[in-house]
């Protein structure tokens, strides 16, 4: 028979509880705090304050509500002195900010990269630099909670290794290691795209969806998968590598090595070749493929209504196997499906099974290129929402 929890085990817990609320949430009131979590006031009172002593949240009186009576004190998160490092690496670009307790991007950085330059030493010199340089120039009484790296490729869940990173050619890249001695902080590193997934569960279209499909696009594909209010991470943490699903054998060859993947046939590349348009890459291509196809360009219409048509099959293998209730596009997928949404739903339609398909919802993403970096905020915010005043006092060297 398992202990009674001690004391101060329940404080933590309650701790972690409350400051999860007004880190999600945002400003709320002490009443409402107190309904959410089933406790009395005074036993709310007693841990803002310790939040509030310990400077991750702050209280002030509302606004006017024109009603009788004292009004609840507001706990708000303290966004500009608690933050965190969010880290991206994309197939095609740096990206770093600084998220501040409660979502906030305080700051942001963006480093274009060319295809061939994705050396492990230099990009973890890149990053480490914007990273200091982000903290460097963060308020003087502000403290730095945890740093998070979202990588386009499979990560080792247990120690923050690169695996396999097709679209930039690492294999087995202790990242998380390299960034943690060089920064002096630990750094946790995850999947792009399953961090894309908790951030639109999070903060994004899918905020409540317990079942959603997250498919991010860039070069490659990558899908994050949530059951339950949960992540599915698979054995070692590589699930949801849905840009390998086979919906073409015999197709296109895929930089994984197979042929007719899910990104090989309607990922960016696949786009950028079937309508002609070499003399562009990234997002700039897709931009002006989809802009030609609305003014009437045959060839930019017809490569997107064949990418649409490969994303579609690939879209009802996903619902028929998970049926989940929402699937969000991100990345350039998000203009991908925006541009070829009929070929999209008539495949689902055609190839769905109908218990399945008949109430999910296809949607675009909310944070747009941002949802990974905003997953791996959260990734970094994890320590903090568990023991609050612990990880504060580490992280301050106290």
């Amino acid at each position: 028979m398992r202990a009674a929890p001690a004391p101060d085990e329940i404080r933590t817990r309650n701790l972690a509880v409350l400051l999860r609320h007004v880190h999600l949430s945002g400003p709320v009131s002490r009443a409402e705090l107190a309904e959410r979590m089933g406790l009395n006031r005074s036993t709310i009172l007693a841990l803002t304050t310790d939040l509030a002593a310990a400077g991750l949240v702050s209280e002030q009186l509302p606004r006017q509500t024109g009603k009788a009576g004292r009004p609840s004190l507001v706990v708000r998160p303290e966004s500009e002195r608690v933050f965190v490092l969010a880290l991206d690496v994309g197939a095609d670009r740096l990206a770093v900010a600084r998220v501040g307790l409660g979502g906030v991007i305080l700051d942001r950085r963006e480093t274009p990269r060319e295809s061939a330059a994705f050396d492990p030493d230099e990009v973890i010199e890149s990053l480490a630099v914007l990273a200091e340089t982000m903290i460097d120039t963060a308020g003087r009484d502000s403290v730095c909670v945890g740093v998070g790296l979202a990588f386009c490729g499979m990560v080792r869940q247990g120690d923050g290794v690169v695996r396999y990173g097709p679209n930039i050619g690492w294999v087995d890249v202790p990242v998380g290691a390299k960034l943690s001695e060089r920064l002096g902080v630990r750094v946790v590193v995850g999947n792009n795209a399953n961090l894309g997934a908790l951030a639109e569960r999070e903060r994004g279209v899918g905020a409540g969806v317990s079942e959603l499909i997250y498919l991010h696009g860039e070069v490659g594909i990558g899908g994050g998968v949530i059951m339950g209010g949960e992540l599915l991470g698979g054995e070692g943490g590589y699930g949801g590598e849905v840009g390998h699903m086979i919906v073409n054998p015999g197709g296109r060859t895929c930089r994984c090595g197979s042929r007719g993947c899910l990104e090989a046939e309607s990922g960016e590349l696949a786009l950028i070749a079937l309508a002609g348009r070499a003399d562009l890459t990234g997002r700039a291509a897709v931009e002006a493929i989809v802009d030609a196809a609305a003014r009437g360009d045959a060839a930019a219409r017809d490569a997107l209504h064949q990418v649409g048509d490969w994303l579609g099959y690939g879209v009802a293998n996903l619902v028929n196997i998970f049926n989940p209730t929402m699937v969000v596009f991100g990345g350039v997928l998000r203009e991908i499906y925006l541009a070829s949404a009929a070929q999209v739903r008539s495949r689902l339609a055609e190839n769905g099974l109908l218990a399945v398909r008949e109430r999910v919802r296809l949607r675009t993403s909310a944070l747009a290129d941002d949802a990974p970096l905003i997953g791996a905020a959260e990734l970094a915010f994890a320590d903090v929402l568990t023991d609050p005043l612990q990880t504060l006092a580490r992280s301050s060297g106290r």
